[in-house]
């Protein structure tokens, strides 16, 4: 790493010095200057805003031959069946033979586009696809959906009795469980505000250049919603866009706080941790980390480093459930991760995929990859040593989304999670995997 780069001191939770890197304008009114030199020199295939294509055209991950469908299923979950894959991944250690009792359960598929989020709570899975339904499913089956009207769920995010997607149309909706009927969902919010709009729009300052003769307000993303992250202590919701800015709203009133220009092009990641971290990665090949200081209108995020510039994009970002474990997801099938010492410093590359990585979750000691390769690679940690313990193989399209939850009601001592992956083969799978 450059000695220009400033570095983030551990400790007991980690903490960044006070000499950061300015990357937001002082006054309220967050700068967004683009030019059209700025779009055309680019790493990869993800696009900025173009008022004239819908977001998903862009995608490379849409071009793909792997983007196929599958036959209809009479049932929309098959029976249990095993996967006793050990397939022996470049540079990876050889995978361990899972348990018996481990593997794929059940596969659900319904003829809704291919599936682009996934979330979980308890008995409750919410799949977000290509049509304009966010699905729920309890225990197996599909008891309702609500409707969108805007095409791609892009991300999903759970919280409370609350449900937070984020659209290919730029904007987050929000919505809320019934007390008395968990499965049903009433929508009772938008962000930003239709009323936050009409006032912002009438003050000149409020917009923002996004490319040569065009101009929208700061407190929009002007393009798809590629990730969400929820600060639940703080009350904060962290939305990344296509249009290469992250936003950050007030989930208590709908507030826009700030608008971040943090990437040379689309952003199509963003985790925030309880230390008042924030990571991004970006289609610019780059993963930075931002530091929030301040509350309410006074808040503000600095960038304090960069963890990674190069050449290929990155896809997708996770952190462990103890905070000292950073993973990043690459198009070009790598998995780097950073671990937290007295600093931040760079722990090693995963090699187990052949195509992009475009999804990554963590769990106790593991980690899940799923790729464009159809696989999902499951990491065991220790220490700060990675070793592949199997790879799930069964999809017949790329694997775009993964939700995990721990397993209730087990009597052994022994950790096993209940993995959902979603994929562009338009089904989702639903795996056991132990510890």
């Amino acid at each position: 790493m450059p000695e220009n780069q400033h570095r983030i001191p551990m400790s007991p939770g980690p903490k960044v010095s006070t000499n950061i890197m300015q990357n937001s304008d002082s006054d309220s009114s967050p700068t967004f200057l683009a030019t059209d030199e700025d779009f055309n020199n680019r790493f990869s295939n993800f696009f900025g805003f173009e008022p004239n294509r819908m977001s998903d055209e862009a995608s490379p991950i849409l071009m793909s031959p792997w983007n196929q469908t599958t036959p209809s299923q009479a049932s929309p979950w098959i029976t249990r069946g095993m996967d006793y894959s050990n397939n022996h991944k470049n540079g990876v250690q050889k995978s361990k033979p899972i348990h018996f009792d481990d593997g794929l359960i059940g596969s659900l598929y319904r003829e809704e586009g291919h599936i682009y989020s996934l979330a979980c709570s308890g008995d409750l899975l919410y799949t977000g696809s290509g049509s304009k339904n966010i699905r729920v499913w309890r225990n197996l089956k599909d008891v309702t959906a609500f409707k969108s009207n805007s095409g791609l769920v892009k991300a999903i995010i759970l919280s409370g009795d609350r449900v937070f997607t984020g659209h290919q149309d730029g904007k987050v909706r929000v919505w809320k469980k019934d007390q008395k009927n968990p499965t049903n969902h009433k929508r009772v919010g938008t962000f930003p505000t239709l009323f936050d709009i009409l006032k912002s729009s009438i003050r000149p300052q409020n917009y923002v250049e996004v490319k040569r003769k065009c101009t929208t307000l700061w407190i929009k993303h002007c393009d798809a919603i590629s990730c969400l992250s929820i600060d639940e202590h703080e009350g904060l919701l962290y939305s990344c866009s296509w249009d290469r800015t992250f936003k950050v709203w007030q989930t208590s009133n709908s507030k826009c706080l700030e608008s971040i220009k943090a990437h040379d092009d689309a952003v199509n990641s963003i985790v925030s941790t309880k230390y008042g971290l924030v990571f991004t990665g970006s289609a610019d090949g780059s993963v930075k980390v931002w530091k929030r200081e301040g509350t309410g209108k006074s808040m503000k995020h600095h960038r304090v480093e960069t963890l990674l510039n190069q050449e290929c994009a990155v896809t997708t970002l996770a952190v462990s459930e103890t905070g000292l474990f950073v993973y990043c997801g690459l198009s070009d099938g790598l998995v780097n991760f950073w671990e937290w010492e007295k600093q931040l410093s760079h722990g090693g590359v995963l090699k187990g995929h052949k195509l992009a990585v475009l999804c990554l979750s963590t769990a106790g000691k593991l980690l899940f990859s799923g790729s464009a390769d159809k696989t999902i690679c499951v990491w065991r940690r220790e220490g700060s040593i990675h070793s592949c313990l199997t790879v799930l193989t069964g999809h017949t399209g790329p694997v775009k989304c993964l939700a995990v939850e721990r397993e209730e009601g087990t009597n052994s001592g022994e950790v096993k999670w209940v993995v959902y992956s979603g994929s562009l083969d338009k089904s989702v799978k639903l795996w056991r995997v132990s510890e």
